[in-house]
């Protein structure tokens, strides 16, 4: 572990590369199911399997979600584009080429706004975004010799977002990453389910003296199935690279792979091992020409985004950015939540519901926010019976909104009254009950008028059991204060 006084003389410098498996019914250049989890090597044909002469044939759904996510970066849609051949030979690849986008990929440019830390706020410069094909899945079973291939991801369409070397901290890089992964989900091209490879980040970390402008030698990341992964391997990629430059050695510029057990990464290959990938242009494939009609048509269709809905949120709804953050994590949770308050002007109390009771409920129950029984008039009429003090917040999360979830189709004040949880908010009908407490309690009270003013709560407990929990707690407290001072 280095001193935090060594650490602050050097800067991080990473660049991610991270590839989306597009979510399409097919594979990119074959008609293959493009399923994930069926059984090994049953979703392939001659085309997936490289067999000589055939010919693939472009996926027009995998060229729209990528314009999709080129739009959402705010980067340039390349209007003609080809794709290209890299040349590598892996026992999970059958042609010994990937079909790629070399020259000419289909989004240049963007970036990606996010936020880390305390309310920390950058924008990550994109390179690129292209279209390419994924290779195949080797499986390496401890104790074995042989090496199993699965082919069924072979041709499923990938994108692979591309950044400058501009993130600075590993907190960074897992924010962008968390908001790529929210993005993709919004526009609905890709589950980002890490653990099952859809979502894959690959990072490329250096780190340089903090009064120096050129970039240390680079050493790319592997094999990081999670946003946590990917934070520890960059963090602990920095420190060993400090270590090696603290003592004199050299960094070797090569790949290595993390070991998410152990927290540390070993080597894999030098860059002088790499292949030379050999690119030239897929002859077997048209140009792509995207029509300004066509892009207009993708950019008309696009769904609110994370980032339009936070903004929003704190605009519009006057949400903090942790509220906002919270709310928009996830897309069915962010249109719940931006129409619930089409029907209410309480806007943080609706916040503090849909975090709250509501999503507790959902928890218990194992429920998604879109299976919700109940709709968002009803909970409406909740936040406006505590609000006008009808019900206190206590009985309605505790009794009330449980009971609209079995019965979503009665009224909430009807409800309240049918669990006779209505408030008392008359003072003649509560001044009765509080001159009970009190001379049930005289050597409280006495305390009380010598100055032990934090009874207060003891009188209002017992009041609340008295009544269960029934009185108005605003006018009670009034009027038990007003008692006790008399």
């Amino acid at each position: 572990m280095i001193s935090p006084e060594v650490k602050s003389k050097y800067q991080l410098v990473v660049g991610l590369e991270v590839h989306a498996q597009l979510h399409t019914e097919t594979k990119i250049f074959s008609g293959d199911s493009n399923s994930f989890g069926d059984s090994p090597n049953t979703n392939v044909s001659v085309i997936s399997l490289g067999h000589p002469g055939v010919m693939p044939k472009l996926n027009r759904k995998a060229v729209e979600y990528a314009i999709r996510m080129g739009l959402a970066c705010n980067c340039q849609i390349s209007e003609y584009q080809f794709f290209d051949r890299k040349n590598y030979f892996y026992p999970d690849l059958p042609k010994g080429y990937q079909i790629t986008q070399d020259k000419t990929p289909i989004c240049v440019g963007g970036e990606v706004p996010v936020y880390y830390g305390d309310g920390i706020h950058s924008k990550v410069v994109l390179n690129r975004i292209h279209l390419e094909e994924d290779a195949g899945k080797s499986i390496h079973l401890d104790g074995e010799k042989d090496t199993l291939i699965d082919l069924n991801r072979a041709g499923v369409p990938l994108i692979e977002i591309v950044t400058e070397p501009v993130i600075h901290t590993a907190e960074e890089a897992g924010a962008f990453l968390a908001e790529v992964r929210r993005i993709v989900r919004y526009l609905g091209i890709c589950d980002g389910n890490m653990e099952e490879g859809s979502l894959r980040c690959d990072a490329n970390v250096s780190v340089r003296p903090v009064d120096s402008a050129e970039l240390g030698k680079k050493v790319e990341l592997k094999n990081m199935n999670s946003i946590k992964s990917v934070i520890r391997a960059i963090e602990h990629e920095m420190e060993r690279q400090i270590d090696l430059i603290e003592d004199g050695e050299e960094i070797l510029s090569e790949t290595r792979t993390f070991d998410v057990n152990t927290g540390r990464s070993s080597g894999m290959r030098t860059k002088e091992e790499l292949n030379d990938y050999r690119y030239f242009p897929e002859p077997d494939l048209s140009p792509i020409h995207v029509t300004e009609a066509w892009l207009h048509e993708i950019r008309d269709t696009q769904p609110t985004l994370p980032s339009e809905f936070r903004e929003k949120f704190q605009t519009d709804f006057g949400l903090s950015l942790y509220d906002a953050e919270v709310l928009t994590d996830r897309k069915e949770l962010a249109y719940f939540f931006d129409s619930f308050c089409e029907k209410t002007t309480n806007y943080k109390a609706a916040a503090n519901w849909t975090m709250g009771p509501i999503k507790s409920y959902l928890n218990e129950h194992g429920k998604e926010i879109d299976e919700l029984e109940i709709g968002v008039s009803r909970l409406a009429e909740v936040i406006d019976l505590v609000d006008q003090n009808v019900v206190s917040f206590s009985a309605a999360s505790q009794q009330l909104l449980p009971y609209l979830f079995k019965h979503p189709h009665v009224q909430a004040k009807e409800a309240a009254h049918a669990l006779n949880i209505i408030q008392e908010s008359d003072s003649d009908s509560i001044q009765p009950m509080i001159d009970e407490v009190l001379a049930a309690n005289p050597d409280k009270v006495k305390a009380y008028q010598n100055g032990k003013k934090g009874l207060i709560g003891m009188f209002m407990g017992e009041l609340m059991k008295k009544t269960q929990g029934k009185v108005d707690p605003k006018v009670a407290n009034k009027l038990l204060r007003d008692s006790l001072e008399l």
